[in-house]
């Protein structure tokens, strides 16, 4: 297959080549060009997706690309028939005059169909563009109609719903195809997957290959909407070189091959699920294995060890979620055996930081390692992983100490959607726990207008970086300046080894009434070292008053008959939770009795005194304090769906609790 992408060849003259040329792009139909240098992964070779997908699937024709379990057994699709249902899907859309560039919507829980009407959609000359499965309506309509869609993929019915409640807002839309259950017979131009499939004839081939061969590197072929924190999400286009770059350059880094198994399950209108369970596997020819929809409510550990995979990612949030479990497994170990696991726990941070420095392990590691560490790997279904990684948000040093104990290190990633996901790395060899890792190979990065600690906004370009947002000229030249920096909105700073550490972000710092500018991450993290094991979430606040406080949520028991979208707690503490207030005295069973109760306010008061002794200044201490009775929560709306805090919609929610603590100072 042959492209003619506009590259920007390294000369003499690079820099101002570069700089003359146009960093981004805010409308569809037009092409970036691609800045290839002369050595290292600048170097490589531009690719579009159906370039990279042929590639692939002509050297490893039959290897397992896909694994869905189905009625208790796996139903696997090689690289072979992977590429082929998504030619038949590409020719489907075609058979319905689908416009190149174009987008094709997908809503659902991750899944083969996911996958294949992704690269469908692209090897049709289009768009594929991931929606948020908690959207509501009108959040998929803004979605959809932004991203000019003609075709709506969903998962089931519940999905189905959302759209055909906004239909005739979307005159778009050619047609809506299901792909888990069949939809009723009478509704006009939706159809079942099988349905669908049966259009994409080989009478559209050799349109379809016009098509394939007609695509550039530097064009336009995945929309990733922003979680949105605040406002709309902004689409952000993914250029086919953003894509094959980030991926070669993400496996080539962390020496992943074709042999690795991932389990996905995390969000795929998500940078991070669409790098490392989609382009990344398809890249390299690795093995991907779906995880349950009720991943996140406990079958995800089912999972982990019927599949054993080599490589997995997980959000901060499920971290310490599995933390949680399994320290409130140990807490059942008394006598020798508690001693045991203690000692090796002891052993384990140590080695695990002896390695990160060089340095030789201490005595009993290896025992340990045998005895201890290698069971509780097993238990989790982590025996065969190389690598665990953490992305998507700040995580607490505590859960990565907690599992570096265990000899699991957790490897941060740091990016964002904008820079096709990963912008540093920590891999074997090269880590620090605490920080983000230092930049990818090919990665620039640089400290703007550092302060006299060395903290500054985290600024990064390369062939990563994404071509802008959508329809949104102005948002994107407020991001990406005049000599192709991306302006991330972060702070951190780079110590003198080259690791990125993350402080803080711009728009989330907290200006005093005394015009202290507070980073509240840091502050938040330190309380939940404090209190860990009874809060779940903390969000401080304080801007423009005379001192911080801060809103927490404790831990509740999960309703496991929640129905999606549904308030995924009941209204009851965790019974750990509740063990250690009775241990306190108190009595309280659940959020509202803890919060009227004068013994948990002493305890959770105690703890938060604790931190502040922390606290690098008089700003930054807590000095009152709200309990909540709702955690917060994505379907909330208090969490992105990557699990971010919406500080702007909890600090609107609970506006009035926030006051009251201020009354007194008004």
């Amino acid at each position: 297959m042959e492209t003619t992408p506009s590259i920007i060849k390294e000369s003499k003259q690079e820099k101002t080549e570069e700089h003359s040329s146009k960093h981004w792009i805010s409308d569809r139909d037009e092409e970036r060009p691609i800045h290839v240098g002369k050595s290292g992964p600048l170097s490589w070779e531009p690719l579009t997706i159906p370039q990279a997908f042929q590639n692939t699937v002509k050297s490893c024709p039959n290897k397992v690309a896909l694994n869905v379990k189905r009625n208790g057994a796996w139903q696997p699709w090689t690289y072979q028939q992977y590429f082929d249902d998504a030619c038949a899907f590409a020719r489907a859309l075609i058979h319905f005059k689908f416009t190149p560039l174009r987008s094709v919507g997908i809503i659902g829980f991750n899944s083969p169909e996911w996958f294949i009407a992704d690269q469908g959609a692209i090897l049709a000359g289009g768009v594929a563009c991931g929606i948020y499965t908690t959207n509501g309506p009108d959040a998929c309509h803004y979605v959809a109609e932004n991203a000019d869609a003609e075709f709506i993929v969903v998962e089931n019915e519940l999905q189905l719903k959302k759209f055909l409640q906004i239909r005739d807002r979307l005159p778009l839309v050619k047609a809506i195809i299901q792909y888990s259950g069949e939809p009723a017979k009478d509704l006009k131009d939706v159809y079942s997957w099988a349905e669908f499939l049966k259009f994409g004839t080989t009478d559209y081939q050799d349109e379809l290959q016009n098509r394939m061969q007609s695509q550039k590197p530097g064009k336009v072929c995945t929309l990733i909407y922003t979680s949105g924190t605040t406002g709309n999400p902004k689409g952000v286009m993914l250029s086919h070189d953003n894509l094959t770059w980030t991926a070669h350059l993400a496996t080539h880094t962390a020496q992943i091959t074709r042999d690795e198994v991932v389990i996905s399950y995390l969000p795929l209108s998500h940078v991070a699920a669409q790098v490392l369970d989609l382009h990344g596997p398809l890249f390299q020819g690795a093995t991907v294995y779906f995880a349950q929809p009720d991943a996140l409510k406990g079958s995800l550990i089912d999972t982990l060890k019927e599949v054993k995979p080599t490589l997995f990612l997980g959000v901060p949030r499920v971290w310490e979620k599995i933390q949680d479990k399994m320290v409130e497994i140990g807490r059942k170990n008394t006598g020798l055996k508690k001693t045991l696991a203690d000692m090796a726990k002891t052993i384990g941070l140590e080695g695990g930081y002896n390695k990160q420095e060089g340095k030789s392990l201490p005595w009993g590691w290896w025992l340990a390692d045998t005895v201890i560490f290698s069971k509780v790997k097993q238990a989790l279904g982590l025996q065969n992983v190389k690598f665990c990684a953490s992305g998507a948000a700040p995580i607490a040093k505590e859960t990565l100490d907690y599992f570096l104990s265990l000899n699991i290190p957790i490897y941060e990633v740091y990016g964002m959607s904008e820079c096709t996901g990963p912008q540093t790395l920590n891999i074997p060899g090269k880590h620090k726990t605490g920080t983000a890792g230092p930049a990818l190979d090919g990665c620039e990065m640089k400290i703007d207008k550092p302060d006299h600690d060395g903290n500054g906004e985290i600024c990064y370009r390369g062939r990563h970086i994404f071509l802008g947002y959508l329809k949104n000229p102005k948002a994107t030249a407020e991001t990406i300046d005049d000599e192709g920096w991306l302006h991330s909105g972060d702070i951190g700073k780079v110590d003198d080894k080259g690791f990125l550490c993350i402080t803080g972000r711009i728009k989330e710092l907290i200006i005093t009434a005394g015009g202290e500018n507070i980073p509240p991450v840091l502050i938040e993290d330190e309380i939940k070292k404090e209190l860990g094991d009874v809060i779940s979430n903390i969000m401080i606040v304080g801007d423009r008053k005379k001192f911080l406080s801060a809103l927490l949520t404790l831990k509740l028991k999960l309703n496991d008959n929640a129905a999606p979208g549904e308030y995924p707690f009941t209204n009851e503490l965790d019974k750990h939770v509740i063990s250690i207030f009775e241990h306190i005295g108190s009595s309280a069973k659940t959020p509202e009795e803890a919060i009227k109760d004068a013994k948990v306010q002493a305890y959770l008061k105690a703890g938060l005194d604790r931190a502040n002794k922390k606290a690098i200044s008089n700003a930054q201490v807590i000095q009152k304090f709200t309990v909540v009775p709702e955690d917060f929560t994505l379907e909330g709306g208090e969490l992105t769906p990557s699990l971010k805090l919406k500080r702007r919609v909890v600090a609107d929610k609970y506006a009035n609790e926030i006051e009251q603590m201020y009354v007194e100072t008004a």
